[in-house]
């Protein structure tokens, strides 16, 4: 089988037609349809125009000689509105000349009148594989303004197997899926790995963190805007919905957003559908969904903070990362991926850490998981004059007061909880609603935590 006929159906494009001529109107009123795009006619260039303000578009094919405005002045009215919008001219045997101009001038292509549909239905291809992968691009820019390096998830840990086992089944399904986990447990990773084993692994992997976003920007980043729609809206902007299309979305911290965004992110993982602020018409993205969160979701229904049709859409399928604190057997291999990673050039037969350093970063409690781990290694690195690293290079901060004792044997659940709300409760000097904004939970179910640990808050 040939190049040809292995060559994927191309992706729908919102396109805009404008010419005078009623047999080709109608032409493409039926065509355009059959091949699997969405076509508007339009019979001059004043009509082109005034639907272009009122309407979002992906190509434009335009008439070079129309009544009303020229076909260059549409393009360029056009690529003013939005600058990613793709344009083809329609021109006859004696405009070629100015054809030729309006690639110049940032046209797509051109097409001779009269023009077979096979040439139409190629270049269409054409532009919606150009707009695939510019939204490819913009992914690739986005992630690397983000991560330096490559991640991975590391550890033997039975916690650690079990995500695995997790990912493998879920990852080639389009299911929604919702990642659970303390603050820096490696969350982004784990939808990360969900994306690269999928089927869309090729195409785009965004990253949102929804509590990063400023309330009144939410919208026009996840969905994107048409200029003019706010103060501030000078141009059109592409939203991250729309740049994953085809691919994954990462909603981090899917706790944090408002309840009215969450009203508009369940239309869209029911509909897959999403409209640009300020615009008219819906337009459909294919896009997998991967949320995550450290709040207790639930408790946060009960509360009302968070909807409970929209818990239910997202947890479709749920994976739970360990804290670190409960992979005591995966902190070696961590602490030894992070520093060659921070020293690429160490051989590997050296050996990293010093039996005192690995003995006190296994006996840590570990509040900021891997992130902090990540941290403390790099400082240690940074502070080694050889190897292997001995305690003394560990930060100051790093003593024994979140140290667990040797000789005690693995913590019980409620002494994990006691360190936790103990050091939550220390870093916001003693205010519980800020501590129990931190743990993920209400705060009733701190008081009552509180209540359960009798001289927990003496000790605090």
């Amino acid at each position: 089988m040939n190049a040809k006929a292995n060559r994927k159906p191309p992706k729908s494009l919102r396109i805009l037609f404008a010419d005078d001529e009623v047999s080709l109107q109608e032409l493409m009123r039926t065509e355009l349809p059959r091949m699997g795009h969405q076509v508007v006619v339009c019979a001059d260039g004043d009509e082109a125009v005034a639907t272009l303000r009122q309407q979002r578009f992906d190509c434009l094919i335009v008439d070079l000689d129309m009544p009303g405005k020229h076909g260059l002045e549409v393009i360029e009215a056009a690529k003013e509105i939005d600058t990613d919008v793709e344009a083809v001219v329609l021109t006859g045997k004696s405009s070629l000349e100015t054809a030729v101009g309006a690639l110049r001038q940032g046209a797509f292509d051109y097409l001779t009148k009269p023009c077979r549909l096979v040439e139409l239905k190629g270049l269409l291809q054409r532009v919606a594989e150009k707009r695939e992968l510019t939204n490819q691009v913009r992914a690739a820019r986005r992630q690397l303004e983000r991560v330096v390096g490559k991640s991975q998830l590391i550890g033997e840990s039975a916690g650690m197997e079990r995500v695995r086992q997790l990912i493998a089944k879920v990852a080639p399904t389009p299911s929604t899926v919702l990642v659970l986990g303390e603050t820096g447990t490696g969350k982004e990773l784990v939808a990360r790995a969900v994306h690269d084993q999928s089927p869309r692994a090729d195409k785009p992997f965004v990253a949102v963190n929804c509590g990063a976003l400023p309330e009144t920007l939410i919208e026009s980043e996840l969905f994107g805007h048409r200029k003019g729609a706010f103060t501030g809206a000078n141009e059109n902007r592409t939203g991250l919905f729309e740049v994953a299309d085809g691919g994954t979305i990462f909603l981090d911290e899917i706790g944090e957003l408002p309840k009215a965004m969450q009203a508009k992110l369940l239309r869209v993982l029911e509909s897959g559908e999403i409209r640009r602020v300020g615009d008219n018409d819906s337009f459909q993205v294919d896009v997998r969904v991967v949320c995550a969160t450290h709040r207790d979701l639930d408790q946060m229904v009960q509360d009302g903070d968070f909807r409970e049709d929209l818990m239910f859409r997202i947890n479709t399928f749920e994976i739970e990362l360990p804290p670190l604190r409960v992979r005591i057997s995966d902190i070696a291999l961590l602490a030894e991926h992070f520093f060659r990673r921070f020293r690429p050039g160490v051989p590997p037969s050296d050996t990293i850490f010093s039996q005192e350093a690995l003995e006190a970063l296994q006996q840590y409690s570990w509040p900021g998981n891997v992130r902090e781990l990540a941290n403390v290694v790099e400082h240690a690195a940074i502070l080694a004059d050889d190897l292997p690293i001995r305690r003394d290079d560990l930060p100051h901060h790093f003593d024994s007061r979140r140290s667990r004792p040797k000789g005690l044997g693995p913590m019980t659940l409620r002494e994990l909880e006691q360190i936790a709300i103990r050091e939550a409760l220390q870093r916001h000097e003693g205010s519980k609603a800020k501590a129990a904004a931190e743990l993920g939970v209400s705060l009733k179910t701190l008081y009552n935590k509180l209540n359960q640990n009798a001289g927990l808050e003496k000790s605090a």
